[in-house]
């Protein structure tokens, strides 16, 4: 039986519920659709409209308002209007330094936990509660589109970044529940788009989704086989889109004015509203002629403001952007195995993509041009609608997710020993057995962890829980079956049961805040540019760990040696015993390490075979040969090292 790991010490009916909608929680817009007659529909209120503006306003006077009453607002009362509230959630202010810049509002960190929320001066505004907001402005106006009674729409499908870590996703359950909506499955946006696309109805297919939105970016390669979707990789920017496009106009027009006008607008929280607005619309134009004019006027400082700007000037200025996403591409066709040529799709998706020099640039990457026959704007909440019908009990194809960083336990010596692997498809579980490394140990703590390092000092912390109560045994006695269970909404539960007292602990693993992006890329990259050193620190981990087992079994029957062994048995047995000792309180290599612990095991074999016949004497002392031999086979269970 192999050795186990150590841990470290503690100190109604179906008809009856309405409709199950897709929404698309976007960061600038966000978009609900049902299945019709085969078809995903996306859902327009009674003016015609289907975006509805993912912002919220809290008026001094009033009630707080989201959606188009929201944006009417904004030029009112611009340091209380929140805009790209998606890019906030689950995240801590010291992961949104870059992200906070330019707000008309303080990003503050929450007083009771490392979540940023936005500080309005009379409150402050969780993005949990504006994410509920926005949810409860779609589900009002599902409600109306339907004909509904409000009551019946509680049920749906929401889309989020396939980047989104357990944090943002638990993030969004929660901000659905505050406007009453139950999450039938978080169903990631490229996943989505594939299915919008109907390329379930394939035999077979390699697509690559190119999700590039108002805030975020997302590259996803998925394999089709047999109806089953399952994505291969996942690689993203959660910081990267539209806005950043916008914000690039915006500054340069800022500028323009400085010299022109000696008139920032940046400084004023109504003119940075008013000219985000006007650098949009002058995008948008972009992408439609070759040359567009930014207007901007603020009667109260005398500044009229025109300029004129050219695709040619702005998609130049784009190129830096635009590479990000092509990195993030590389990156998900490395992760997955799969070469540029293999892929036999590749879909855009997000309205960012109407941009002609961002279809040029994934048209070059890929040698040929990508699919655009759906609007990119509305095909994430169609997937969306069309998994909400499979998930109400019409058919289609069967998604298997990715996790993207691997998640694991720390074991004794700062290791790492990693459970379920990155890239592993969702829902997974896995199980691993291990054991305690001090006598009389009643308590285990468990600390869980994500990355892709080998120690624990080079991953994040996701969370510890403590499993109690157990029976003060010698090390290495007790049995400690661990379970991780990630679902379909990449919700982490992990489990701990000591298998022969039925002792059982539990955590649903909800940190304090978000993994960003870069830190997401930070680690990727970090275990690649690490891999060889951190193996080498691994064995070294592993290696003190052993020894220091070996050293405290050791001690531990010392008076045992002294009087039961042959005089030359016991020096050896001593001498082994100090040069290990010495040796684990200098620095020194993994073969000492190696050579110092087995010279030890070796000098205490004959201290094992005394240990081993006085233990059986003891057990059989006073008992019949009937008593000792078993009257069944025993069973045999495997252990998982």
């Amino acid at each position: 039986m192999s050795a186990l790991p150590v841990l470290n010490i503690l100190g109604q009916e179906e008809t009856d519920l309405g409709p199950i909608v897709g929404i698309d929680l976007g960061t600038t817009h966000s978009l609900v659709a049902v299945l019709e007659n085969g078809a995903a529909h996306i859902l327009a209120n009674a003016e015609g409209k289907e975006l509805i503006p993912s912002v919220v306003s809290f008026p001094r006077d009033g009630a707080p308002v989201s959606g188009f009453a929201a944006v009417d607002r904004e030029s009112l009362e611009p340091a209380r209007t929140i805009r790209s509230a998606k890019r906030l959630l689950g995240r801590a202010l010291e992961d949104l330094q870059e992200e906070v810049q330019g707000r008309p509002y303080a990003v503050v960190n929450a007083s009771d936990r490392a979540m940023a929320v936005c500080d309005l001066g009379d409150r402050q505004v969780s993005p949990v509660e504006l994410a509920g907001r926005i949810l409860a402005q779609v589900r009002s106006h599902a409600a109306q589109a339907l004909e509904l009674d409000e009551a019946l729409v509680t049920r749906a499908v929401i889309t989020v970044p396939a980047y989104f870590d357990d944090v943002q996703r638990s993030a969004t359950r929660e901000a659905a529940r505050l406007a009453g909506l139950q999450v039938m499955r978080i169903l990631n946006e490229p996943t989505a788009a594939a299915l919008a696309y109907g390329l379930q109805n394939r035999e077979a297919a390699t697509i690559l989704v190119y999700d590039l939105g108002g805030g975020t970016f997302d590259a996803s390669l998925l394999r089709l086989e047999d109806g089953v979707f399952r994505v291969l990789a996942t690689a993203g920017d959660t910081c990267l889109g539209g806005d950043d496009f916008d914000r690039l106009i915006l500054e340069e027009a800022a500028e323009a004015m400085v010299e022109q006008f000696g008139f920032d607008p940046r400084q004023e929280e109504a003119a940075t509203a008013a000219l985000r607005m006007a650098a949009e619309a002058c995008k948008c134009a972009l992408s439609d002629s070759t040359e567009a004019e930014l207007v901007f006027h603020e009667p109260e400082a005398g500044v009229l403001f025109r300029k004129e700007f050219s695709r040619a000037g702005f998609e130049a200025k784009l190129q830096p952007l635009l590479e990000r996403t092509l990195a993030r591409v590389r990156q998900t066709l490395q992760d997955g195995k799969i070469a540029a040529e293999a892929v036999d799709e590749v879909i855009l998706v997000g309205g960012s993509t109407r941009i002609p020099a961002v279809e040029k640039a994934v048209t070059d990457f890929f040698g040929r041009p990508p699919r655009t026959d759906l609007n990119p704007d509305t095909v994430v909440a169609q997937g969306a609608a069309i998994q909400a019908d499979i998930l109400a009990g019409g058919e289609g194809a069967l998604l298997l997710d990715v996790t993207p960083l691997s998640l694991g336990l720390e074991t004794a010596g700062g290791a790492v020993s990693k459970i379920i692997h990155r890239n592993t498809s969702i829902p997974a579980r896995a199980q691993e057995e291990f054991t305690t490394g001090v006598d009389g140990q009643t308590a285990v703590k468990f600390h869980v962890l994500q990355g892709e390092r080998e120690l624990v000092a080079d991953c994040r912390s996701l969370g510890e829980f403590v499993l109690s109560g157990l029976a003060p045994v010698p090390a290495g006695l007790p049995r400690l079956a661990v379970e991780f269970l990630l679902d379909a909404d990449g919700v982490l539960r992990v489990s701990a049961k000591e298998t022969k007292s039925g002792q059982e602990a539990a955590i649903e693993v909800r940190p304090k805040h978000g993994l960003t992006d870069a830190e997401v890329e930070i680690m990727l990259s970090s275990a690649w540019e690490h891999a060889e050193e951190d193996l080498e620190a691994r064995r070294m981990s592993d290696l003190r760990a052993r020894m220091e087992q070996v050293i405290t079994a050791t001690a531990k029957h010392l008076e045992t040696a002294q009087s039961a062994l042959q005089e030359e048995d016991c020096s050896r047995l001593m001498e082994a015993l100090a040069a290990a000792q010495s040796l684990l309180a200098t620095e020194t290599t993994a073969s000492d390490l190696q050579a110092k612990t087995h010279a030890l095991e070796e000098a205490s074999q004959p201290l094992a075979v005394i240990l081993m016949q006085s233990l059986a004497e003891e057990t059989l002392a006073g008992k019949a040969l009937e008593d000792i031999l078993p009257t069944e086979p025993p069973s045999s269970h495997g252990v998982t090292s």
